[in-house]
């Protein structure tokens, strides 16, 4: 029986699996050649899919830039590369190019109320109906994303606790803003806002989440909990 046979990672010991790797570590964790090797899935009868992918790069100093500027013909060149790894290299390093010069939107911080305010004011401002929203944050209190979770009436609207915690856990959020708007222009907080506000706070402590605020916004301006001492805490 022939012993050479195309090596798979699928045969390589788990802990050296580039795929595992990254599940457990991140893709940061992987060299240039292991990612390549995803890309490529096996070798040839002589070396694993990361012997091929250093060979590889070896053939360009190691240096991406230049592997990328290879066409499929090229890469087909080496032994165990055929045409739909090939297309799979080009396409990865052509995505890795678009993204290095896409345009980064460097998304706002939060770190005051008048931040939160500026944000959602354009939102909720002078819309006829009630709406809550939420305000995600990372680390750093920069935004990640908002989102609206529920929508009433004139006088009020239903807020679901596990909706807006299930949406920040998903979002890998730190710390969160709650807004919701009066459309009747009135900002004293209802028995209501003061109680939504006990439990979320509450049940965000359990998921190591901070509730940083609760923004009452109108036309004309807005009120803010922590401003006002009334963010629950300890």
């Amino acid at each position: 029986m022939d012993e050479k046979k195309k090596i798979s990672i699928r045969d390589w010991a788990e802990g050296d699996r580039p795929r595992e790797k990254l599940l457990a570590g991140g893709s940061t964790l992987l060299s240039d050649a292991e990612l390549i090797a995803l890309l490529i899935g096996s070798g040839n009868r002589d070396e694993t899919a990361v012997g091929l992918a250093r060979r590889m790069l070896g053939s360009f100093d190691n240096s991406l830039n230049r592997l990328g500027k290879q066409s499929v013909r090229e890469l087909m060149q080496f032994r165990g590369i055929g045409t739909a790894k090939a297309v799979a290299i080009a396409a990865a390093l052509e995505l890795g190019r678009r993204r290095k010069e896409e345009h980064v939107t460097v998304r706002p911080t939060v770190s005051s109320s008048r931040d939160a305010f500026v944000i959602m004011q354009p939102m909720v401002g002078d819309i006829g109906h009630e709406e809550f929203w939420i305000l995600l944050l990372n680390r750093s209190n920069r935004l990640i994303e908002t989102m609206r979770t529920s929508q009433g009436g004139i006088s009020g609207t239903v807020t679901d606790i596990r909706m807006i915690l299930k949406n920040a856990i998903l979002h890998s959020a730190s710390s969160l803003v709650l807004c919701h708007n009066h459309p009747s222009g009135n900002l004293k907080p209802s028995r209501a806002d003061m109680e939504i506000t006990r439990k979320m706070n509450d049940a965000a402590r359990l998921m190591d989440i901070k509730v940083l605020d609760h923004l009452i916004i109108a036309d004309g301006g807005y009120f803010s909990f922590a401003d006002e001492g009334l963010l629950h805490s300890g």
